[in-house]
């Protein structure tokens, strides 16, 4: 990475219009733990022209789990480090190299995981949550800091938050964004994701990152709705999202029909929490033995989670999601993608992450997942529905949602 003498004024100006947002408003809205004044000299010399960085001048906060050279990753925990990081975590740096602003590193809760609550306000509300873990990343992007965020999701800390604060939430297709450099909490679910206020930003993000940038069949959409076996622990506003969009979509021509999941998906609930609580214990081992005073007990009961969830719970969980995946791509595969709810309802008062019911079973069947900001609902407040398709569907997902949004728009009204 060099700095270089003379930057270009656009990446200048870009970076002094974040800058000045941020000194506006983060003393409300605390989204940021770290920021970089002289990060519009920093960009990555590779054998491209200056005119072939599809990011230039796009400016990006990082989750602070996420590692940044130069920038500590402090994780919202004592057990952080304040030393700066020696490398770019590989998302950043892909990132970096396309020509995108690094500005500073964002509010998490602890470790991406549980404990310590990250201390963000939602920009719409500052009573509200802005949905964690990605607290300071939906945020941030959200209230105009910057242009781009990367979050990451273990069970719903891309896409809840993204419906909180009423932006566009991508978590692509477990496995296609590299994890180097990331904390790891849960490894068969842990991704990472991007927040935007542009669509369009999203879809050249993806293309960055060399996702399939695939055609729709010719004809109508083909959209499914999906209320998934939780749906009677979803709000009014989330209720009245779903059946809304799926009475202007078929308005509009487009093809509807209504899906329930295969049977036995109701197993999903428990075998993702045996899943995330043995992982999560593997992942935090190390620190509960080597400075337990320091540790959150929620991570400490994540340790002792084996009593909770044995070997055979284990095996049996990862064997019931591995043959419910196939189940419900298929059903999936039938459409050009899915729209199920995004959260129970609206950000909740406080600066608790929210519920991750309606996000945990997407994430553990690894598929990829789009929040679309639809609708404002009670309070004024955002609500987001999600487009859902089978792995490696992420382009295919990101063209439908470019039809969708020209027909239902961004932030109506939710009717009475």
């Amino acid at each position: 990475m060099d700095s270089h003498n003379s930057t270009r004024p656009g990446r200048r100006d870009a970076l002094r219009a974040a800058m000045q947002r941020i000194g506006l408003r983060d003393s409300q809205v605390r989204a940021w733990t770290h920021l970089d004044p002289n990060a519009a000299g920093k960009i990555y010399e590779g054998e491209s022209g200056e005119g072939e960085r599809p990011l230039e001048g796009v400016t990006v906060g990082v989750k602070d789990v996420i590692d940044v050279a130069g920038m500590p990753t402090r994780h919202n925990s004592p057990l952080g480090s304040s030393l700066p990081a020696v490398l770019d975590a590989p998302c950043v740096s892909v990132l970096r190299s396309a020509g995108a602003i690094i500005v500073g590193k964002t509010d998490t809760t602890e470790f991406a995981a549980a404990g310590r609550d990250a201390a963000t306000a939602n920009p719409h509300d500052l009573a509200r949550t802005p949905g964690g873990s990605s607290s300071g990343s939906a945020a941030a992007v959200a209230d105009g800091h910057v242009d781009l965020a990367l979050a990451t999701q273990t069970g719903g800390s891309t896409i809840r938050p993204a419906s909180f604060c009423g932006i566009y939430g991508f978590k692509p297709t477990w496995g296609l964004i590299s994890r180097e450099g990331v904390k790891l909490y849960a490894n068969s679910l842990d991704t990472v994701g991007f927040h935007a206020r542009d669509l369009g930003l999203l879809q050249r993000v993806a293309g960055v990152f060399g996702f399939a940038r695939a055609s729709l069949p010719d004809g109508p959409l083909r959209i499914a709705i999906c209320r998934t076996p939780w749906f009677e622990q979803a709000e009014s506003d989330t209720r009245a999202a779903l059946a809304d969009a799926a009475r202007r979509l078929a308005a509009s021509g487009v093809e509807t029909a209504a899906i329930d999941l295969p049977g036995g998906c109701d197993a999903l609930e428990p075998a993702f929490h045996a899943i995330l609580h043995r992982e999560g214990g593997a992942a935090f081992l190390d620190l509960a033995r080597r400075a337990p005073d320091l540790l959150h007990q929620d991570f400490h009961q994540r340790v002792a989670s084996r009593e909770r969830h044995d070997d055979d719970v284990l095996r049996r969980s990862y064997d019931i999601v591995a043959q419910l995946r196939a189940a419900v791509e298929a059903l999936f595969a039938q459409f050009d993608a899915v729209l199920v709810p995004s959260a129970p309802g609206i950000a909740p008062l406080g600066r608790g992450p929210g519920n991750p019911l309606f996000n945990q079973h997407w994430t553990l069947l690894h598929l990829p997942v789009l929040n679309l900001p639809l609708y404002r609902a009670s309070h004024g407040m955002p609500l987001g529905l999600s487009l859902v398709g089978p792995r490696f569907s992420d382009g295919r997902l990101l063209q439908a949602a470019e039809q969708l949004i020209a027909l239902l728009k961004e932030n109506q009204p939710l009717p009475a």
